[in-house]
């Protein structure tokens, strides 16, 4: 719960110290932040948390997913964290909608307790750039917020290999075998595995410019919204099979 966050801001559970998918965002920028979520008293605790954090502004709240729509095109926040379970449109719809509208949409964040992982999967495929765990500390929540707002996607490795491992392998044919070149498909591995791209820029020995090219044309090439998306075709396609641990 967002209130045991206030006092303690410490998370318990398997997911818990899964690492955000990118160099720790430089907390100077400031990013604009709406919140969607239906219930009022998480919605309000993570306002006030969020807005103590480095380079976040609170710029508005939202209910129901209507309302997140709404304010996100009324305020153009750089990011919206949008609960999945609203009233009116749900968190999927919404995100759907507010990505295909006017140019420049902001990027979304799902926030969830992962009740249904449908629903993750459903809010990635609609173009949302990630998802965190309603139960991190804020700290977290706000690095992945500023992470997604610098232009880089938000994955919990567990997280997702329960996921993509729970769901049929029918996504095979979104990675055609001579689509990717034999160095897109590294830099794609090297996304499914967590890696930025300065990371997969000095495993690779190129420059920064370069994976971002490569990253481009996988995105092109697979259909992908964005890298979030990517990652999950390459799980579901196999191309990344997930390691079992315990």
């Amino acid at each position: 719960m967002i209130g045991s966050q206030a006092s303690a801001a410490v998370a318990t559970g398997p997911d818990a110290s899964a690492a955000v998918t990118a160099d720790t965002a430089d907390a100077s920028r400031r990013t604009t932040l709406l919140i969607a979520d239906d219930d009022e008293v998480t919605r309000s605790g993570l306002r006030t948390l969020l807005a103590m954090q480095p380079g976040i502004d609170v710029v508005g709240e939202a209910a129901d997913g209507v309302e997140a729509v709404e304010r996100a095109r009324e305020l153009r926040p750089d990011v919206v964290l949008m609960d999945v379970r609203m009233p009116r449109r749900n968190g999927i719809e919404a995100t759907r909608q507010l990505l295909a509208g006017p140019a420049d949409p902001p990027k979304v964040v799902v926030i969830t307790t992962f009740e249904n992982d449908d629903y993750v999967t459903a809010a990635l495929s609609a173009g949302a750039s990630g998802f965190v765990l309603k139960r991190l500390p804020v700290p977290k929540i706000a690095e992945a917020v500023r992470v997604v707002a610098a232009g880089e996607a938000i994955l919990f490795p567990a997280v997702l290999r329960q996921m993509v491992t729970a769901r049929p392998r029918g996504s095979a044919e979104a990675l055609p075998q001579a689509a990717l070149t034999g160095r897109e498909e590294e830099v794609l591995r090297l996304m499914a595995t967590g890696r930025s791209n300065p990371d997969i820029a000095e495993s690779c020995g190129v420059s920064l410019e370069t994976v971002k090219t490569h990253v481009g044309n996988v995105l092109t090439k697979l259909g992908a919204q964005n890298r979030t998306h990517a990652v999950v075709i390459a799980y579901e396609s196999g191309l990344v099979v997930p390691r079992v641990t315990g």
